[in-house]
């Protein structure tokens, strides 16, 4: 292995023990030594319920953040998920459950640097909830023990730029109603198109925001860990062109 792919080896595999190698809030911040072979490290670790339950809310959050920095970077080598995949056929402890658009563009454990067993992710057109899908939160949060709920929209949606144009098509018509009240609700001095991506994405953003709104609203179950700070409900937004996660509020 030339001196380019050991560091971003050994710097991928260091931010990946340090997601599940619980040390406190320095940890996010500082680097792991030891001679482990970092491959072998990061291939081997997965998401325990001891080391999940050690992470605070913000802790998980802040963690996401760095691997969406791995991400941005690039040039990183190619966890095995096969061995995440054999370490967590018995078993799951995962520390989020993200609602995020089902955008091919836009698949979040993989914009986060997230592996298998990490989280839970409920994908919709347009990251809106309802029903099916605050009951799968609530699993997640409440029986399953993840302490992160994350609201993610994108820019340049489709279900958005739908929702603007008062689109149409069969079942989607009712999806794209749901959008409806961000787009009126949206403050914007520009040209309110669906052709101005600006505006879309102001739209995304209030959409989310929406979205978390109605999540507090319909769950009690949510709303009761919430108020308890057994978890924290999060909005995103994901940035199509340049790859970064930014975190709202």
């Amino acid at each position: 292995m030339n001196g380019i792919n050991r560091n971003h080896t050994e710097r991928r595999c260091s931010d990946r023990r340090r997601f599940l190698t619980i040390l406190g809030t320095t940890a996010v911040a500082g680097s792991v030594g030891g001679g482990i072979a970092p491959h072998l490290a990061y291939a081997a670790e997965t998401m325990t319920k001891a080391r999940r339950d050690q992470l605070s809310p913000d802790q998980i959050i802040e963690l996401m953040k760095r691997g969406n920095e791995r991400f941005t970077r690039g040039g990183e080598p190619t966890p095995d998920f096969i061995a995440q995949q054999r370490a967590t056929a018995n078993d799951q402890h995962p520390a989020a459950v993200i609602l995020s658009c089902i955008d091919s563009r836009a698949p979040a454990e993989i914009i986060m640097d997230l592996g298998i067993g990490d989280v839970f992710n409920s994908r919709v057109a347009g990251n809106i909830a309802n029903d099916d899908i605050l009951g799968s939160m609530e699993f997640a949060c409440k029986a399953a023990g993840a302490k992160v709920v994350l609201v993610m929209g994108h820019t340049s949606c489709g279900a958005i730029k739908g929702a603007i144009d008062g689109v149409q098509l069969g079942n989607l018509t009712g999806l794209l109603a749901k959008i409806r009240p961000a787009v009126e609700a949206t403050a914007f001095t520009g040209h309110r198109s669906s052709k101005n991506l600006a505006f879309v994405d102001a739209v995304a953003a209030k959409n989310v925001e929406f979205t978390i709104n109605s999540i507090r609203a319909n769950s009690a179950v949510l709303r009761d860990l919430e108020s308890a700070k057994a978890i924290k409900i999060a909005g995103a937004m994901y940035n199509l062109e340049t790859g970064k996660v930014d975190f709202l509020g």
